[in-house]
């Protein structure tokens, strides 16, 4: 891997940018890469967009900016409105089947997880949605390590919530399937 550059988005509430901290984090603390991590947000406390930008590479990153996203991560379908159009050809597109009801035309590698029944329905918490997308992540592009991305779940998340938000990563990684 020379470079991914990744976009990470849902609306307000979803944990989004959760997500790319985590992201980011467990490549440069725990798989000895580069990151750089940028974040947007409206100013809804919730229900408005929420995205986070993250660069995973080998060498050192010349442009922090994430302009056309390798991989994109949609947690709602405003997601796909928003940032859909500027994805690379040969991107690779996981969604949310739940909250996401179509996708950008042209997308020739998108993957499908139930991420917000799996939360509500075997977790009774739907804020573990954001870790079933990342496990999903993970899974399908190995952009930072399955073992990685444990490691700073747990050192992201409050005490006590490790466990249940480590299951729920574990339950995305197995879980994804292509659309």
């Amino acid at each position: 891997m020379a470079q991914t550059d990744l976009t990470i988005a849902g609306v307000g509430g979803q944990g989004s940018i959760l997500a790319g901290v985590i992201l980011g984090s467990a490549a440069v603390t725990f798989d000895d890469k580069y990151a750089t991590q940028t974040q947007a947000y409206s100013s809804e406390l919730r229900g408005g967009f929420a995205a986070a930008w993250v660069i995973i590479s080998d060498t050192p990153i010349e442009f922090p900016r994430v302009v056309h996203p390798d991989v994109m991560v949609a947690q709602a379908q405003d997601s796909i409105d928003r940032f859909g159009n500027v994805l690379k050809p040969e991107a690779i597109l996981i969604i949310d089947g739940d909250m996401v009801n179509s996708t950008p035309p042209g997308v020739k590698q998108c993957y499908k997880i139930q991420a917000t029944t799996i939360a509500r329905n075997e977790f009774k918490l739907a804020l573990v949605a954001n870790m079933i997308m990342l496990g999903a992540l993970c899974s399908v592009t190995q952009v930072v390590s399955r073992t990685a991305l444990e490691k700073a779940i747990v050192k992201a998340v409050p005490k006590g919530k490790d466990q249940i938000n480590l299951e729920a990563f574990n339950k995305g990684f197995e879980q994804v399937k292509p659309l």
